[in-house]
């Protein structure tokens, strides 16, 4: 199985615009997000997909490989899926360009569903870890998944849930944004219309669940850090020390 990773890279975030290009350590967050995923050594190819003339010099100076993205996209799976279009793989991972602190084991696990998977009924996977703090439970930059007996996804959502209406101590997961595709599931992705729930949510996991797929959940006990605001680099900075 021939598995590669993508990492959009898009520079005008809206809640955090260049935030791949601050300090972290010493070195840009996306370059951190590169190094990472590159040193797992799973992946035959490592590409950052950006739309951003000094995110491409950045990578390419590192001795990396950018692609530079044409057009505009509604979410990085969008721009990944541009991109891969003439590129050979089997299994497609999305890592975003704000998780410098991804780990190999996670990787590692999540391509495992491909590989277990020998009838291919598995087409996205996606990881998740649990949350206990109820601070992170309410942030709604904290994307909380809840999943079947199966640990297939049912809903993502920025709101706190389940919702504990009779019972204490209900399990609360959340979502990490790496995706692992099938290249063809990839392809296909952007060609579905996003709907009204991925609409309100602002989630790109959620058009999948739209359209009557599955996503199968891989747990993890990694946190990380995602850098979505200002706070989150501080968290960085500070983790990274």
């Amino acid at each position: 199985m021939k598995a590669i990773a993508m990492i959009p890279a898009r520079y005008a975030a809206s809640r955090f615009p260049a935030k791949l290009l601050q300090d972290l350590g010493g070195k840009s967050v996306i370059q951190r997000t590169y190094e990472a995923t590159l040193a797992s050594g799973l992946f035959s190819e490592v590409y950052v997909v950006t739309d951003h003339q000094t995110i491409f010099d950045l990578i390419q100076e590192m001795g990396g490989t950018p692609i530079m993205s044409q057009g505009e996209f509604e979410c990085g799976s969008d721009r990944i899926a541009a991109a891969a279009a003439g590129l050979s793989a089997d299994v497609i991972v999305n890592v975003q360009g704000d998780e410098p602190f991804i780990d190999t084991e996670s990787l590692r696990d999540l391509l495992a569903v491909f590989t277990a998977d020998a009838q291919k009924k598995i087409s996205l996977a996606s990881l998740m870890y649990p949350i206990s703090e109820q601070e992170e439970i309410d942030n709604p930059n904290a994307v909380k998944v809840i999943v079947n007996l199966k640990d297939q996804a049912l809903y993502f959502s920025r709101a706190p849930i389940p919702y504990p209406r009779e019972s204490s101590g209900v399990p609360y997961c959340r979502h990490k944004g790496v995706y692992a595709f099938r290249k063809e599931a990839l392809e296909a992705f952007p060609k579905m219309l996003m709907g009204p729930l991925e609409k309100a949510e602002k989630i790109e996991a959620i058009r999948y669940l739209e359209h009557g797929h599955t996503i199968q959940m891989v747990r993890t006990s990694h946190r990380g850090i995602g850098i979505d605001v200002p706070e989150d680099l501080e968290k960085a900075r500070s983790a990274w020390k």
